[in-house]
């Protein structure tokens, strides 16, 4: 009984922590740093932010060493996607690589946003390295106060 007054987000982002670390372990384990599979040029994902407000969703993308028409973005049917490359260094003569953990090639990400977005007036900014996506919801999505009548 006393279990059941615990938030259940609570035990739910534990879950969510463990299963991150245990994602973590498994790259770690097959993909170990002398292996060719934890090569950069695999697929990777920039990480991204999603809000949430009354009238927009906003999203932030980091994209360090991405120029701005490298990167392509789209809504499609409530979902916005976010494609583009990012180039890798050419190897040079002369130079021993002893890491090499920056990833590079095609990346793409998708977010479902659902079907209350505004999609004529989206406005996609990108400054020192960080794309800034403004998504605003339609009028009808919005939140009404509906009085109550006595």
């Amino acid at each position: 009984m006393k279990n059941s007054l615990m938030p259940l987000n609570t035990s739910l982002s534990s879950f969510a922590d463990f299963r991150n670390e245990m994602d973590r372990l498994f790259e770690r384990f097959f993909h170990s740093e002398d292996s060719q599979e934890s090569s950069p040029s695999r697929t990777w994902a920039p990480r991204l932010n999603l809000s949430e407000s009354e009238t927009s969703y906003e999203v932030s993308v980091d994209l360090p060493g991405i120029k701005p028409e490298e990167v392509e973005v789209e809504l499609r049917h409530g979902d916005l996607w976010i494609t583009g490359e990012r180039q890798g260094e050419s190897e040079e003569k002369g130079k021993t690589w002893h890491r090499i953990e920056r990833y590079f090639g095609q990346f793409r990400r998708a977010v479902r946003l659902g079907d209350d977005v505004d999609s004529e007036n989206v406005e996609a900014k990108f400054n020192d390295g960080v794309l800034h996506i403004s998504i605003p919801k339609t009028a009808e999505a919005r939140t009404r106060r509906i009085e109550i009548k006595s």
